[in-house]
């Protein structure tokens, strides 16, 4: 039985900004439980629902030093069995007691160091050894920092090693050198430019990968990506020095809650074989949203953050020509303001055209994988993208640019082979965008058996966490070898 212990500052169901908290809160529950005990350790947030809190069972608190603070830091350890999982959560109201998870820089890269390192320093008193830590994201890429330095020589952590995974290079935690020294009482050599240094700064991700054993990212054509400077956020000499210590996994999707088959939030189930139903929830959300109730209309939705990184600056350049007579327009999600007003425009504009609802809603965002014709994703760069995921499970085809795991998990359909899933588009272009949407729509409106067949092909493939899980269980047994 190996031990592994996943460290994140988010997992769902508790706390959810984005992907993360979805791939920690599915994969520990797709493991071999024969295998492996897997338990999972993230911060008790204020924010967490109380629906989920008020199960929290107290463990046991001490303090903590951390860095030169002259006090000692408060740790309380929750924890919680859900769904056969074992939840630990590192209780400190000062860090964790807002609104919201992530706030000011400043206030995030002291927060994240406390729980980095408290994440090892439960560990001996609750009794659980880890044979491998699962680190996920700048937020926890200080765990194998503490754990070759300042927990070098304590026997409890003897043999465990380290994995780094990243879900989005962009984003790595960034702060000055001064700052880290005094919260973590790192040895000198670590803040040179070989271990976490950069720019002159401190680097938290950039540590986490060079102190991991082996570094993983959230799809395989993303793991080559970020060895090319235009994708690697300055890292890219890093990744291809680790090289031979990194691979890509895809993420899946949970198939209990993404089924079209028993989607509770649908107007109406459907599978493959009974497709000719999923019309029905086109009808229904077109009449909730005042669109125009018409089959024929090629419905085309956008569910997303709405910043550059989405490609929402080739949306911009051609909406006119997407926006058709022929074509209805959805889009869910909020971000950037001058996005927001791009789309609440064009429903002024266009009113029964499109839909702009500049907001987050689960329901809403079901409704539409199962109503929806297309989902467009022309990200500038994707990591993973669950999105498409969905959108397949849904018969949604998916046009996407051929990116990260957009690449790796969208075919692109061939008309004389009559094979692929979605349609895609390989240059950061508007026009070769806008190419694609109107491939798509030939295909809709000239031979709706063929776009019928897309789709259900698309339902009937595998992104559930069988697959991922399959491979991460490899990659543990290899860093394990000794068993």
């Amino acid at each position: 039985m190996r031990n592994i212990l996943f460290v994140a500052s988010e997992c769902y169901p508790f706390i959810k900004t984005g992907g993360l908290a979805d791939v920690v809160g599915a994969l520990p529950k797709m493991l071999n439980k024969d295998q492996f005990d897997v338990r999972v350790v993230v911060p008790k947030y204020m924010c967490i629902p109380w629906e989920y809190r008020q199960h929290f069972n107290y463990v046991t608190s001490f303090y903590m030093d951390l860095g030169f603070m002259p006090n000692h830091v408060y740790v309380g350890i929750m924890e919680y069995y859900y769904e056969g999982i074992h939840y630990y959560f590192i209780d400190n109201e000062g860090y964790f007691g807002g609104d919201k998870p992530y706030g000011e820089i400043k206030w995030d890269i002291e927060k994240f160091t406390f729980f980095s390192k408290a994440a090892l320093a439960i560990l001996p008193v609750v009794g659980f050894k880890p044979d491998i830590i699962h680190c996920h994201d700048w937020q926890a890429a200080l765990v194998p920092v503490f754990l070759r330095t300042l927990y070098k020589d304590n026997g409890f952590f003897w043999g465990t090693k380290t994995i780094m995974t990243i879900h989005n290079l962009k984003f790595q935690g960034i702060y000055d050198i001064k700052t880290f020294r005094y919260l973590t009482a790192f040895p000198e050599y670590v803040f040179t430019p070989a271990n976490m240094e950069f720019n002159h700064d401190a680097n938290m991700l950039k540590a986490g990968i060079v102190f991991s054993d082996y570094v993983t990212t959230v799809s395989d054509t993303y793991a080559g990506e970020i060895q090319m400077p235009y994708y690697g956020e300055g890292l890219d000499g890093l990744m291809r020095h680790k090289n031979h210590s990194l691979c890509g996994i895809v993420n899946g999707i949970d198939y209990n809650v993404y089924a079209p088959e028993h989607d509770i939030q649908i107007y109406e189930h459907y599978t493959p074989d009974t497709f000719d139903k999923k019309v029905l929830n086109k009808r229904g959300l077109q009449q909730e949203l005042g669109l125009p109730v018409d089959d024929n209309k090629f419905m085309i939705a956008i569910i997303s953050r709405l910043t550059d990184q989405k490609g929402l600056d080739l949306i911009n350049y051609v909406i006119e020509r997407i926006t058709d007579e022929h074509t209805q327009f959805v889009v869910l999600g909020t971000g950037d303001e001058k996005y927001e007003n791009l789309f609440r425009h064009y429903q002024w504009k266009y009113p029964e055209r499109v839909s702009a609802n500049i907001y987050y809603s689960d329901n809403r965002a079901h409704k539409i994988y199962a109503a929806s014709d297309a989902m467009l994703m022309p990200s500038r760069f994707e990591p993973c993208g669950l999105t498409q995921l969905i959108a397949l499970r849904y018969g949604s085809v998916p046009i996407v640019r051929e990116t990260g795991g957009l690449r790796d998990t969208v075919q692109p359909y061939n008309w004389f082979e009559n094979t692929g899933t979605g349609f895609s588009f390989a240059n950061y272009n508007a026009e070769e965008m806008l190419n694609s949407i109107n491939y798509a729509k030939t295909v809709y409106f000239t031979d709706r058996g063929r776009w019928n067949e897309i789709a259900t092909r698309g339902m009937r493939m595998d992104y559930s966490w069988n697959n991922s899980a399959r491979r991460y269980e490899e990659l543990y047994y290899r860093l394990t070898p000794w068993y």
